[in-house]
């Protein structure tokens, strides 16, 4: 039977996790019916100083969670982080960089939307330091973008990322969708070709899924029956598989070391500082152990206010409630992560999950030399969660 060799010892924080930066730009063009992301659609334009003096000073408020960390990572994310103009992200750059050390080798990503820039933009962003797009294309079929509510077309689609290429983003991934509206097995593979010819570093292909608060939650639209969904789940895999796109996580499929490495530091259970209208962040106190994690204030004009604090509120990680927070990240990797992660991460030891890793084992739905999901356990991955919740 699988057993470890080396938790034998008291729980420890050897190091503190690498610490990335997510930022929030909460505002859009339209809000999506499918949304549910904290994100307001404009009426006027986008109070682009001001906003940048908060992020700023939400920051600095946030600077003992930093504990002599370098930055390994930023993601703008929304809302469409796009309708913010270079000038903002260059002057916001250039001032986190005198409160915080940048890795040589940091990733720094943008989501932008097609239809929501004019395309020489991109040189500028290029400039102001940001090396990596995602850009939210969804479909490449106009009658699903249509149903979608996105302010895009396909050929928009197809001329941005031709566009930004050309403004020296080679590192850039596409935002697909399928299980739309009245989807056929036919249109969910005709959106994945089309993706794949456009030869993206990176590809997230994920289920729309239906939210409460949203208007596709009130209106529900005609979805595809779930063997039509599950024949294009398998075909899709096969399709990103043969054109060289390795599965990593659920929803994420790369090139070669193309992963987003924003996205593997949550899924390994790094730190991250969230700044912004209702960004989260995850926080490591080095000197004690705990584990924070806070939330912002949602609204714009609320956080904005000069008389609210930026922070809406925070919460210390119940010792009993780390195991599934860990598992909950590492196990949506397809490679799962070493045994040794959970007590560097964690700060437990290893008993304190071993016969809940026993039970999984057993059920098949966890590899027997790491934090894995058997095949069986990505497709039940539920399942396998119960087991340590």
């Amino acid at each position: 039977m699988w057993l470890p060799q080396s938790f034998g010892l008291t729980p420890y924080m050897p190091e503190l996790p690498p610490l990335s930066l997510y930022v929030h730009i909460p505002w859009c063009v339209k809000k999506c019916p499918y949304c549910d992301f904290n994100s307001h659609a404009l009426s006027g334009g986008i109070p682009e100083e001001a906003y940048v003096d908060a992020l700023l000073e939400d920051f600095d408020s946030e600077v003992t969670t930093i504990q002599g960390r370098e930055l390994h990572t930023i993601f703008f994310g929304g809302g469409t982080p796009s309708l913010m103009s270079a000038k903002g992200f260059d002057r916001f750059l250039s001032e986190l960089e005198k409160r915080i050390r940048f890795s040589p080798h940091i990733e720094i990503t943008m989501e932008a939307n097609p239809g929501t820039y004019e395309h020489d933009r991109f040189r500028d962003y290029r400039k102001a330091g940001i090396n990596r797009l995602s850009l939210g294309v969804q479909s490449f079929q106009d009658e699903k973008l249509k149903a979608l509510g996105r302010i895009h077309s396909s050929d928009e689609a197809c001329k941005a990322i031709e566009s930004l290429r050309g403004m020296g983003f080679d590192n850039f991934n596409i935002d697909l969708m399928h299980g739309l509206p009245d989807q056929s097995i036919n249109d969910g593979l005709m959106d994945l070709q089309k993706a794949i010819a456009l030869n993206p570093t990176h590809i997230s292909w994920y289920q729309l899924t239906i939210e409460p608060n949203t208007v596709f939650y009130s209106k529900t639209p005609i979805l595809p029956e779930d063997d039509t969904l599950w024949s294009i789940q398998e075909e899709g895999w096969d399709l990103l598989d043969n054109a060289g796109y390795r599965q990593y996580e659920i929803s994420a499929y790369s090139q070669p070391g193309k992963q987003a490495r924003h996205n593997l530091n949550y899924w390994q259970f790094g730190d991250y500082i969230g700044i912004g209208a209702g960004a989260h962040g995850k926080i490591t106190e080095q000197e004690s152990g705990k584990i924070y994690r806070n939330w912002k204030t949602r609204v714009p004009s609320d956080y904005l206010a000069k008389d609210k604090p930026y922070e809406a509120g925070s919460r210390v990680l119940d010792v009993n409630d780390l195991p599934i927070e860990f598992m909950m990240n590492v196990l949506r990797l397809n490679q799962g992560v070493d045994i040794s992660l959970f007590q560097e991460r964690t700060g437990m030891m290893f008993s304190d999950i071993e016969s809940q890793c026993r039970q999984a084992i057993q059920k098949g739905l966890l590899e027997p030399d790491r934090l894995q999901p058997t095949k069986q356990g990505r497709l039940f991955l539920n399942n396998l969660l119960e087991i340590f919740s």
